[in-house]
């Protein structure tokens, strides 16, 4: 046995080769092709740095960046029914579900949680665009009732956050039942005299976008979203007629009066904050506004 041959250069070798470079370091932007690198990504809420491109955010990071420090308390959603049209295409509608959890981490397409945002208590739900679309389905049905409910309970303003290519296509009407009773949601906070605020990300479109997507006191929208009922190809087959530039995009529906705001997603949260005072009727926030400082002993005279 050669000692020197079998372990002496295996040990050298190891010393110098060639270490694996995880490949979930850098990300392509979709929209101008820069490569950015995850931490630096992270840190700027997931929009570009070279081209200010908004990409998908899941609830969890969107929840960090919206509450103050981060902190959240998860608003429990009833179990909705599962499977309950035994529906199959490909896959099973069960092996689909669960193929969605294990890659998303979540239960659903919808979170729903509650905490202050610049030291105002508030509800949020925002829709996992990565589970299934974010489609809607009889979850997400009862995520959005479990939201206004525990709204009207703490008096707190309800901030959704959309992001879906509509209804849910496994649970055939089922899913279309949704639209209805996520509206009589709605309805429960304007009785109860609470502020309903809308933030639709993209996309948002299909069913969503005909029911509580559009039903906020206040629409507000990501820049460049995309935002609408059917299809541009569609709708430009339906009427025979080329759409014009920038068609079911955000800023174009602010032009055209759908939209109350467009707003950059770091300036997102001072925004809501301004937004929920206002209509809550409380005082101005004020920005780096500290506890007051306990009092501590008197320093020693010199």
């Amino acid at each position: 046995m050669n000692w020197i041959s079998n372990y002496v250069r295996p040990k050298i070798n190891s010393l110098f080769s060639r270490r694996e470079v995880p490949e979930n370091l850098w990300t392509k932007c979709p929209e101008c092709g820069t490569m950015l690198f995850h931490r630096e990504l992270a840190a700027n809420l997931n929009v570009c740095s070279n081209c200010d491109h908004h990409m998908a955010i899941t609830p969890r990071e969107r929840f960090g960046a919206l509450f103050d420090g981060g902190i959240f308390t998860e608003v429990k959603v009833p179990d909705a029914v599962q499977d309950p049209l035994h529906f199959r295409d490909q896959k099973k509608y069960p092996e689909r579900i669960k193929a969605a959890q294990k890659a998303s981490g979540e239960k659903d397409a919808m979170l729903v949680a509650e905490g202050d945002m610049a030291r105002t208590p508030i509800v949020a739900a925002a829709q996992d665009f990565s589970f299934m679309a974010g489609s809607m389905g009889m979850n997400v049905g009862n995520a959005i009732i479990a939201a206004a409910q525990r709204a009207v309970e703490l008096r707190r303003p309800l901030i959704l956050f959309s992001a879906s290519g509509g209804a849910r296509m496994q649970e055939g009407m089922l899913s279309l039942m949704q639209m209805p009773r996520t509206t009589v949601a709605v309805q429960m906070l304007k009785e109860a005299g609470l502020p309903y605020i809308v933030v639709l990300t993209h996309p948002t479109t299909g069913g969503v976008t005909a029911s509580y997507a559009m039903l906020g006191d206040v629409q507000i929208a990501e820049p460049n979203a995309q935002i609408g009922f059917a299809g541009a190809r569609v709708i430009e087959q339906t009427i025979r007629e080329k759409l014009p530039e920038g068609f079911q995009r955000a800023e174009y529906l602010l032009d055209h009066g759908m939209l109350d705001r467009v707003v950059h997603r770091k300036a997102m949260k001072d925004e809501l904050a301004t937004l929920v005072r206002l209509l809550m009727a409380l005082p101005p926030g004020i920005k780096g506004d500290l506890p007051a400082p306990t009092e501590t002993a008197e320093p020693a005279k010199a």
